[in-house]
């Protein structure tokens, strides 16, 4: 699989997010736990 970009922004308040063109794919603060590799490549 290949990339086009990849965007890294700081965050406070202990976040953790990933998101595809725009769209929450996961939330650390939702979910209470840091993703699986797998789970996030899952959803590009």
């Amino acid at each position: 699989m290949d990339l086009g970009q990849l965007v890294m922004l700081p965050s406070h308040g202990g976040r953790f997010e990933v998101s595809v063109d725009g769209e929450l794919v996961f939330s650390k603060l939702a979910e209470g736990r840091f993703p699986e590799n797998e789970e996030i490549l899952a959803k590009l």
